[in-house]
């Protein structure tokens, strides 16, 4: 699909964020694509149903004696599982931001000068579709602009009234 695409293999490897030599092995057929990677190939190329289910199948994914002997463990259906998945409340400030996008969506890498001698280090990756890129946009502008201009910008300032000086009565 991607030589039929005119694509190269570090255009690709770069989309879905793998190593060239990764996807060489991935296409030649002597690794198989963890699931992640085989969803952002298919999500990449804009593989259609029926394709992208024969995709599924070729890797291995829907064939139960490869998916839950060899790389799943086992599991007692008998008992609930919980995982528990810490949130973290914190808030990471970035100073420097890198946007890349393809025809396909847009990701966000802020990153934040930490490493040694300064370098850019990534606190965040955020990816997201473009048309969510473009709501994302107007929501920030939409925010921006309520902090910059005055809630009520026809009304004047109001002041507190001067005081009032008492007169001393005693001294005259």
């Amino acid at each position: 699909m991607r030589e039929q695409l005119g694509q190269t293999m570090a255009e690709v490897s770069g989309a879905v964020e793998i190593e060239s030599e990764t996807l060489e092995l991935i296409e030649q057929g002597l690794q198989r694509p963890n699931e992640d990677v085989l969803f952002l190939l298919i999500s990449y190329f804009d593989i259609k149903d029926n394709e992208a289910n024969s995709l599924w199948d070729l890797a291995g994914y829907t064939d139960p004696a490869l998916t839950n002997k060899q790389e799943l463990p086992q599991v007692n259906h008998d008992r609930n599982v919980t995982i528990n998945l810490p949130i973290d409340p914190r808030i990471v400030y970035t100073d420097h931001v890198h946007v890349t996008t393809n025809q396909y969506g847009v990701v966000i890498n802020f990153m934040q000068g930490a490493g040694f001698n300064g370098q850019q280090l990534p606190i965040a990756r955020v990816g997201m579709s473009r048309d969510h890129a473009r709501k994302v946009m107007e929501v920030l502008q939409q925010s921006l602009e309520q902090t910059e201009t005055p809630k009520h910008k026809h009304t004047k300032p109001r002041f507190l009234p001067q005081p009032k000086i008492k007169k001393d009565k005693s001294n005259g």
